[in-house]
């Protein structure tokens, strides 16, 4: 059977709440990936590597830092920058993990927390993927617990010296720059954030390995061993674990516009599949009825995350989203795409595990997006906190 051409997933005409300028982002990403990486992407994935070729292109069309202002960057609004990250991850999660750490977690907080010659240093090259960056804060022992984190930033002259490991980091191994996170001894152990390049002696990444999960984007360990970065390197707007926290609520926001673009790949695979396969009476398993319920719950499910996540986007556009409406996105939307997947999975048979179709793939990346940026379980206590008013923490 043929590979598929994606076809689109609208079914309460949602581009009729889309801008023409929203619609045009859309459509000269999803332009983009279905010439650049749908093509590649089963190969990558297969030999557990980044397509790197595709970050000066990536850089051009304005993919990184996207809704940022100034410094070379595109200047999108939220709702261009979600549905960016949509098409992205219809084609692997893997690929636009990339594009929002470069995005959020590197391109923001140096945006956010920097100083103006911090900005001008790094941002414009940042932009154009002249530079790729990493973000340190997740460390071996602390994942959902960050404040518990042990690297330390001891302050000598006119240097910070920074001990510690880091794990889990996207891009570590292939970053010019590290937005570290780490206890300050001058700020009397606060949270503070450190521009580290990646070049500077004691500074070590190594890659992961046999990873099932996400295998088209580079997974790291960071080591810290006495680093010593000019006092200059101080993000100096930074200001304890908000601030960190500030940069994931940008990349939990890109993920729940993400989330839905790998739903619709494996919507759209199954449809198209079910429509041709046939099976009893020499009928197409489309006619059957528990395969037209698997299809009704995910249309239906698509549908709701893209207006949860519109409306997300509206209220960042306006100032008005609160880390509790990203939270839910992020959720919801990732949740709703893991059963998506399997669901997929289930309708293409044992064909649903070749990679001659895209879903074993994106059930694979999944397990990843749904535990990192907050964990599932997280972010119902991050909603949960806000609606009893009670932290269950």
């Amino acid at each position: 059977m043929p590979p598929f051409k994606f076809k689109g997933v609208d079914f309460l005409d949602f581009d009729s709440l889309l801008s023409q300028d929203e619609l045009l982002v859309r459509e000269n990403t999803r332009k983009f990936i279905e010439e650049n990486l749908v093509p590649i992407i089963e190969q990558c994935n297969r030999e557990g590597r980044f397509p790197r070729q595709l970050v000066k292109p990536m850089g051009e069309l304005g993919f990184f830092g996207a809704s940022l202002k100034g410094y070379g960057c595109a200047g999108m609004s939220n709702v261009e920058y979600g549905l960016v990250m949509q098409e992205l991850e219809r084609g692997d999660s893997g690929v636009r993990s990339f594009v929002s750490v470069q995005s959020a977690l590197v391109m923001y907080p140096i945006y956010a927390f920097g100083s103006d010659a911090q900005k001008e240093q790094w941002l414009p090259k940042l932009a154009t993927g002249e530079k790729l960056g990493c973000f340190g804060l997740t460390e071996p022992d602390f994942g959902s617990n960050p404040g518990g984190m042990r690297t330390r930033a001891a302050r000598k002259g006119d240097e910070y010296i920074l001990n510690g490991e880091k794990m889990w980091i996207t891009s570590g191994s292939i970053a010019d720059i590290a937005v570290v996170w780490a206890k300050s001894d001058e700020h009397d152990g606060k949270i503070r954030g450190f521009l580290v390049e990646t070049n500077r002696p004691g500074f070590k990444a190594q890659d992961v390995h046999g990873k099932w999960s996400l295998r088209a984007s580079v997974t790291s360990g960071l080591s810290l061993q006495d680093v010593h970065i000019p006092a200059a390197n101080l993000l100096p707007k930074s200001d304890g674990l908000k601030s960190p926290l500030m940069c994931l609520n940008q990349a939990r926001y890109g993920i729940a516009w993400g989330a839905i673009g790998a739903a619709m790949s494996c919507y759209d695979t199954a449809l198209q599949y079910a429509k041709l396969r046939k099976q009893f009476r020499d009928q197409p398993i489309a006619s059957h009825q528990l395969v037209q319920e698997k299809l009704t719950w995910m249309i239906t499910e698509i549908s709701k995350a893209q207006l949860l996540a519109l409306q997300v986007g509206r209220l960042k556009d306006s100032g008005k989203v609160q880390h509790q409406h990203i939270s839910m996105a992020k959720r919801n939307n990732v949740w709703m795409a893991l059963e998506c997947a399997r669901m997929a999975r289930d309708i293409l048979g044992g064909n649903g595990i070749t990679d001659d179709y895209p879903i074993m793939r994106h059930m694979m990346n999944l397990e990843s997006v749904k535990t990192y940026e907050g964990t599932h379980d997280i972010h119902a206590l991050i909603i949960g906190a806000n609606v009893t008013g009670i932290d269950a923490f």
